[in-house]
Protein backbone atom coordinates (compact mmCIF):
# COMPACT_ATOMS: atom_id res chain seq x y z
CA UNK A 1 0.00 0.00 0.00
CA UNK A 2 1.87 2.88 -0.87
CA UNK A 3 0.98 5.56 1.92
CA UNK A 4 2.18 3.04 3.82
CA UNK A 5 5.43 2.19 2.02
CA UNK A 6 6.23 6.39 2.28
CA UNK A 7 6.02 6.13 5.50
CA UNK A 8 9.15 5.85 7.70
CA UNK A 9 10.01 4.71 11.41
CA UNK A 10 6.20 3.91 11.65
CA UNK A 11 5.41 0.91 14.47
CA UNK A 12 2.22 1.80 16.30
CA UNK A 13 -0.67 2.45 14.49
CA UNK A 14 -4.00 2.78 15.62
CA UNK A 15 -7.29 1.82 13.40
CA UNK A 16 -10.60 3.56 14.09
CA UNK A 17 -13.97 4.27 12.37
CA UNK A 18 -17.22 6.05 13.08
CA UNK A 19 -19.38 5.78 15.72
CA UNK A 20 -22.19 2.51 15.61
CA UNK A 21 -19.78 0.93 13.13
CA UNK A 22 -21.56 -0.47 10.28
CA UNK A 23 -20.22 -3.50 8.12
CA UNK A 24 -17.81 -1.11 5.65
CA UNK A 25 -16.77 0.43 9.25
CA UNK A 26 -16.35 -2.71 10.56
CA UNK A 27 -15.02 -4.45 7.30
CA UNK A 28 -12.30 -1.51 5.96
CA UNK A 29 -11.10 -1.37 9.50
CA UNK A 30 -10.91 -5.52 9.90
CA UNK A 31 -9.21 -5.36 6.33
CA UNK A 32 -6.48 -2.16 7.33
CA UNK A 33 -5.46 -4.53 10.53
CA UNK A 34 -5.00 -7.62 8.66
CA UNK A 35 -3.08 -5.98 6.16
CA UNK A 36 -0.73 -4.11 7.82
CA UNK A 37 -0.12 -7.46 10.35
CA UNK A 38 0.42 -9.64 7.53
CA UNK A 39 2.38 -7.14 5.24
CA UNK A 40 4.61 -4.94 7.86
CA UNK A 41 5.46 -7.48 10.74
CA UNK A 42 7.33 -4.32 11.94
CA UNK A 43 4.12 -2.37 12.60
CA UNK A 44 1.56 -2.99 15.37
CA UNK A 45 -1.76 -2.35 14.63
CA UNK A 46 -4.80 -2.04 16.74
CA UNK A 47 -8.51 -1.58 16.09
CA UNK A 48 -10.31 0.65 17.92
CA UNK A 49 -14.57 0.35 17.33
CA UNK A 50 -17.85 0.72 19.30
CA UNK A 51 -19.37 -3.08 20.29
CA UNK A 52 -20.08 -4.70 16.88
CA UNK A 53 -23.29 -6.22 15.90
CA UNK A 54 -22.87 -9.96 16.05
CA UNK A 55 -23.63 -11.07 12.85
CA UNK A 56 -19.80 -10.03 11.73
CA UNK A 57 -18.40 -12.13 13.90
CA UNK A 58 -17.15 -14.20 11.08
CA UNK A 59 -14.78 -11.90 10.58
CA UNK A 60 -11.20 -12.84 11.71
CA UNK A 61 -9.95 -11.07 14.17
CA UNK A 62 -13.03 -9.10 15.57
CA UNK A 63 -12.52 -10.43 19.28
CA UNK A 64 -9.38 -8.44 19.46
CA UNK A 65 -11.17 -4.86 18.59
CA UNK A 66 -10.72 -2.80 21.43
CA UNK A 67 -13.60 -0.12 22.39
CA UNK A 68 -11.67 2.24 24.44
CA UNK A 69 -8.49 3.65 25.09
CA UNK A 70 -6.52 1.66 28.07
CA UNK A 71 -4.17 4.63 28.47
CA UNK A 72 -3.64 7.76 26.31
CA UNK A 73 -1.61 6.25 23.87
CA UNK A 74 0.56 8.50 21.36
CA UNK A 75 0.60 6.36 17.97
CA UNK A 76 2.67 6.92 15.10
CA UNK A 77 0.02 6.58 12.95
CA UNK A 78 -3.42 7.10 13.40
CA UNK A 79 -5.77 5.52 10.20
CA UNK A 80 -9.81 6.77 10.33
CA UNK A 81 -11.82 4.74 7.91
CA UNK A 82 -15.38 5.46 6.76
CA UNK A 83 -15.37 8.27 8.82
CA UNK A 84 -16.58 11.65 7.53
CA UNK A 85 -15.51 13.94 10.56
CA UNK A 86 -13.28 14.18 13.71
CA UNK A 87 -16.16 14.16 16.07
CA UNK A 88 -17.75 10.76 14.53
CA UNK A 89 -14.86 9.00 15.71
CA UNK A 90 -16.35 9.58 19.06
CA UNK A 91 -14.38 8.41 22.41
CA UNK A 92 -10.76 7.91 19.55
CA UNK A 93 -11.28 11.95 18.72
CA UNK A 94 -8.70 12.35 21.42
CA UNK A 95 -6.50 9.66 20.29
CA UNK A 96 -6.51 11.09 16.75
CA UNK A 97 -5.06 14.59 18.09
CA UNK A 98 -2.22 13.18 19.49
CA UNK A 99 -1.05 11.10 17.14
CA UNK A 100 1.80 12.11 15.34
CA UNK A 101 0.52 11.22 11.63
CA UNK A 102 -2.99 10.58 10.68
CA UNK A 103 -4.90 9.22 7.22
CA UNK A 104 -8.54 9.75 6.60
CA UNK A 105 -10.02 7.08 4.26
CA UNK A 106 -13.70 7.88 3.41
CA UNK A 107 -16.28 7.76 0.70
CA UNK A 108 -19.07 10.02 2.26
CA UNK A 109 -19.60 13.21 0.06
CA UNK A 110 -19.77 15.12 3.82
CA UNK A 111 -15.99 14.66 4.45
CA UNK A 112 -14.58 17.28 6.13
CA UNK A 113 -11.03 16.86 5.46
CA UNK A 114 -10.22 16.48 8.79
CA UNK A 115 -6.81 14.49 8.50
CA UNK A 116 -3.18 15.90 7.72
CA UNK A 117 -4.06 13.17 4.79
CA UNK A 118 -6.93 12.44 3.58
CA UNK A 119 -8.20 10.19 0.18
CA UNK A 120 -11.68 10.69 -0.13
CA UNK A 121 -13.19 9.16 -3.28
CA UNK A 122 -16.85 10.41 -3.08
CA UNK A 123 -17.88 8.11 -6.15
CA UNK A 124 -16.75 5.23 -4.37
CA UNK A 125 -19.97 2.69 -3.52
CA UNK A 126 -17.68 1.77 0.04
CA UNK A 127 -14.80 2.66 2.20
CA UNK A 128 -13.43 -1.06 1.22
CA UNK A 129 -13.58 -0.42 -2.47
CA UNK A 130 -11.55 2.59 -1.98
CA UNK A 131 -9.64 0.13 -0.15
CA UNK A 132 -9.19 -2.56 -2.64
CA UNK A 133 -7.58 -0.07 -5.09
CA UNK A 134 -4.99 1.02 -2.78
CA UNK A 135 -3.93 -2.16 -2.18
CA UNK A 136 -1.36 -4.42 -3.76
CA UNK A 137 -3.73 -7.66 -5.42
CA UNK A 138 -1.49 -10.07 -4.65
CA UNK A 139 -1.29 -9.40 -0.96
CA UNK A 140 -4.82 -9.42 -0.06
CA UNK A 141 -5.22 -12.43 1.73
CA UNK A 142 -8.63 -14.11 2.17
CA UNK A 143 -9.02 -13.03 5.51
CA UNK A 144 -8.49 -9.77 3.96
CA UNK A 145 -10.42 -9.64 1.13
CA UNK A 146 -13.51 -11.36 3.16
CA UNK A 147 -13.76 -8.31 5.32
CA UNK A 148 -13.32 -6.25 2.27
CA UNK A 149 -16.07 -7.82 1.03
CA UNK A 150 -18.45 -7.19 4.06
CA UNK A 151 -18.25 -3.58 2.97
CA UNK A 152 -19.02 -3.79 -0.36
CA UNK A 153 -22.15 -5.63 0.36
CA UNK A 154 -23.07 -3.63 3.27
CA UNK A 155 -22.88 -0.79 1.56
CA UNK A 156 -24.60 -1.20 -1.80
CA UNK A 157 -27.08 -3.61 -0.29
CA UNK A 158 -26.11 -6.45 -2.24
CA UNK A 159 -25.35 -4.72 -5.36
CA UNK A 160 -28.58 -2.88 -5.96
CA UNK A 161 -27.96 0.45 -4.69
CA UNK A 162 -27.16 3.16 -7.43
CA UNK A 163 -23.70 3.64 -5.93
CA UNK A 164 -22.82 0.57 -7.08
CA UNK A 165 -20.69 0.57 -10.90
CA UNK A 166 -18.42 -1.23 -12.43
CA UNK A 167 -15.24 -0.89 -10.25
CA UNK A 168 -17.53 -2.42 -7.76
CA UNK A 169 -18.36 -5.42 -9.33
CA UNK A 170 -14.72 -5.53 -10.59
CA UNK A 171 -13.54 -5.03 -7.01
CA UNK A 172 -16.18 -7.75 -5.86
CA UNK A 173 -15.26 -10.20 -8.07
CA UNK A 174 -11.54 -9.87 -7.26
CA UNK A 175 -12.48 -10.97 -4.28
CA UNK A 176 -14.25 -13.68 -4.52
CA UNK A 177 -11.09 -14.98 -6.76
CA UNK A 178 -9.58 -15.21 -3.27
CA UNK A 179 -12.11 -17.94 -2.07
CA UNK A 180 -14.62 -15.53 0.00
CA UNK A 181 -17.73 -17.24 1.22
CA UNK A 182 -19.42 -14.39 -0.55
CA UNK A 183 -22.91 -16.66 -0.04
CA UNK A 184 -22.33 -16.87 3.97
CA UNK A 185 -21.79 -13.08 4.00
CA UNK A 186 -24.32 -12.00 2.55
CA UNK A 187 -27.16 -14.43 4.39
CA UNK A 188 -25.58 -14.14 7.54
CA UNK A 189 -24.57 -10.88 7.60
CA UNK A 190 -27.48 -8.86 5.40
CA UNK A 191 -30.67 -10.79 5.15
CA UNK A 192 -31.01 -13.00 8.44
CA UNK A 193 -32.28 -11.67 11.22
CA UNK A 194 -32.93 -12.98 15.04
CA UNK A 195 -36.80 -13.50 16.34
CA UNK A 196 -36.58 -10.22 18.08
CA UNK A 197 -34.69 -8.13 15.06
CA UNK A 198 -37.70 -9.35 13.33
CA UNK A 199 -40.36 -8.62 15.93
CA UNK A 200 -39.21 -4.89 16.16
CA UNK A 201 -39.11 -4.49 12.30
CA UNK A 202 -42.81 -5.15 12.28
CA UNK A 203 -43.33 -2.34 15.11
CA UNK A 204 -41.76 -0.22 12.89
CA UNK A 205 -43.68 -1.14 9.65
CA UNK A 206 -47.02 -1.47 11.36
CA UNK A 207 -46.54 2.02 12.73
CA UNK A 208 -45.36 3.73 10.02
CA UNK A 209 -47.46 6.44 7.75
CA UNK A 210 -46.87 8.08 4.19
CA UNK A 211 -47.09 11.63 3.36
CA UNK A 212 -46.86 14.17 0.93
CA UNK A 213 -49.18 12.14 -1.73
CA UNK A 214 -47.61 8.76 -0.16
CA UNK A 215 -44.17 9.52 -1.45
CA UNK A 216 -42.97 9.70 1.64
CA UNK A 217 -43.23 6.96 4.34
CA UNK A 218 -41.87 7.40 8.45
CA UNK A 219 -41.68 5.28 11.27
CA UNK A 220 -40.74 6.11 14.84
CA UNK A 221 -39.88 3.83 17.61
CA UNK A 222 -39.65 5.47 21.21
CA UNK A 223 -37.41 4.46 23.76
CA UNK A 224 -39.73 3.13 26.13
CA UNK A 225 -40.79 0.83 23.02
CA UNK A 226 -37.01 0.10 22.41
CA UNK A 227 -37.21 -0.68 26.58
CA UNK A 228 -39.70 -2.80 26.15
CA UNK A 229 -38.38 -5.29 23.63
CA UNK A 230 -34.92 -5.25 25.05
CA UNK A 231 -33.31 -3.98 21.62
CA UNK A 232 -30.11 -1.53 20.95
CA UNK A 233 -29.53 0.10 17.73
CA UNK A 234 -27.58 -2.99 16.38
CA UNK A 235 -31.16 -4.43 16.09
CA UNK A 236 -32.45 -1.82 14.19
CA UNK A 237 -30.11 -2.04 10.90
CA UNK A 238 -31.98 -2.60 7.79
CA UNK A 239 -35.36 -1.20 8.81
CA UNK A 240 -34.85 1.87 6.81
CA UNK A 241 -34.48 -0.24 3.54
CA UNK A 242 -37.40 -2.31 4.36
CA UNK A 243 -39.24 0.86 4.52
CA UNK A 244 -37.73 2.05 1.32
CA UNK A 245 -38.95 -1.11 -0.91
CA UNK A 246 -43.05 0.30 0.32
CA UNK A 247 -43.73 0.53 -3.69
CA UNK A 248 -44.29 4.21 -4.69
CA UNK A 249 -42.08 5.60 -1.89
CA UNK A 250 -39.19 8.16 -2.84
CA UNK A 251 -37.89 8.67 0.76
CA UNK A 252 -38.01 6.92 3.73
CA UNK A 253 -37.39 7.74 6.76
CA UNK A 254 -36.82 5.76 10.11
CA UNK A 255 -36.16 7.84 13.54
CA UNK A 256 -35.61 6.11 17.34
CA UNK A 257 -35.76 7.77 20.60
CA UNK A 258 -31.93 7.40 22.11
CA UNK A 259 -32.91 9.43 25.28
CA UNK A 260 -35.81 11.82 25.94
CA UNK A 261 -36.74 13.74 22.83
CA UNK A 262 -33.32 12.65 20.84
CA UNK A 263 -33.74 11.02 17.92
CA UNK A 264 -31.42 9.17 15.74
CA UNK A 265 -32.82 9.69 12.29
CA UNK A 266 -32.33 7.56 8.88
CA UNK A 267 -33.17 8.67 5.35
CA UNK A 268 -33.18 6.87 2.15
CA UNK A 269 -33.86 7.65 -1.16
CA UNK A 270 -34.38 6.30 -4.48
CA UNK A 271 -34.13 8.58 -7.90
CA UNK A 272 -34.04 12.32 -7.39
CA UNK A 273 -34.38 13.32 -3.38
CA UNK A 274 -30.81 14.69 -1.88
CA UNK A 275 -31.28 13.14 1.50
CA UNK A 276 -27.34 13.80 2.52
CA UNK A 277 -28.36 17.71 1.91
CA UNK A 278 -31.13 17.27 4.06
CA UNK A 279 -29.16 15.59 6.72
CA UNK A 280 -26.49 18.08 6.34
CA UNK A 281 -28.77 20.73 7.33
CA UNK A 282 -29.14 18.93 10.96
CA UNK A 283 -25.36 18.93 11.93
CA UNK A 284 -25.37 14.90 10.03
CA UNK A 285 -23.95 13.65 6.66
CA UNK A 286 -23.61 10.52 4.43
CA UNK A 287 -24.80 10.04 0.59
CA UNK A 288 -26.99 11.08 -1.71
CA UNK A 289 -29.28 8.36 -1.31
CA UNK A 290 -28.54 7.12 2.21
CA UNK A 291 -28.35 9.56 5.34
CA UNK A 292 -28.36 10.00 9.12
CA UNK A 293 -28.54 12.34 11.81
CA UNK A 294 -29.54 13.59 14.98
CA UNK A 295 -32.11 15.54 15.80
CA UNK A 296 -33.85 17.08 18.93
CA UNK A 297 -37.18 17.54 19.80
CA UNK A 298 -40.44 16.07 19.75
CA UNK A 299 -40.82 13.59 17.21
CA UNK A 300 -43.58 15.79 15.50
CA UNK A 301 -40.82 18.71 15.44
CA UNK A 302 -38.59 15.87 14.07
CA UNK A 303 -41.20 15.47 11.32
CA UNK A 304 -42.14 18.90 10.56
CA UNK A 305 -38.52 19.94 9.93
CA UNK A 306 -37.35 16.74 7.79
CA UNK A 307 -40.28 17.52 5.89
CA UNK A 308 -39.83 21.41 5.37
CA UNK A 309 -36.60 20.28 3.86
CA UNK A 310 -38.29 17.12 1.58
CA UNK A 311 -40.82 20.03 0.12
CA UNK A 312 -37.91 22.63 -0.34
CA UNK A 313 -36.61 20.21 -2.76
CA UNK A 314 -39.90 18.60 -4.24
CA UNK A 315 -40.53 22.05 -5.30
CA UNK A 316 -37.54 22.06 -7.07
CA UNK A 317 -38.02 18.95 -8.61
CA UNK A 318 -41.22 19.96 -10.54
CA UNK A 319 -40.07 23.16 -11.33
CA UNK A 320 -36.84 21.46 -13.07
CA UNK A 321 -39.49 18.36 -14.74
CA UNK A 322 -42.10 21.21 -15.25
CA UNK A 323 -38.85 23.34 -17.05
CA UNK A 324 -38.24 20.13 -19.16
CA UNK A 325 -41.93 19.62 -20.64
CA UNK A 326 -41.73 23.33 -21.98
Amino acid sequence: MKRIDELKDIRTVAIAGHIRPDGDCIGSCMAMYWYIKENYPEMEPQVYLEEIPPEFSYIAGVEYIRHQEEQEMVYDFFIALDCSDKERLGEMANCFDRAKRTLCIDHHISNTKYAMENLVVTDAAATCEILFYEMEEQKISQTVATALYTGLVHDTGVFKYSNTTEKTMVAAGKLISKNVPFTNIIEESFYQKTYLQNQILGRALLESIRFFDKKCIVAVLRKKELDFYGVNSSDLSGIVSQLALTKGIECAIFMYETSPQVFKVSLRSHSWLDVSAIAAHFGGGGHIRAAGCTMMGSEHDVINNISSQIEDQMEKFAMQQDGKNR
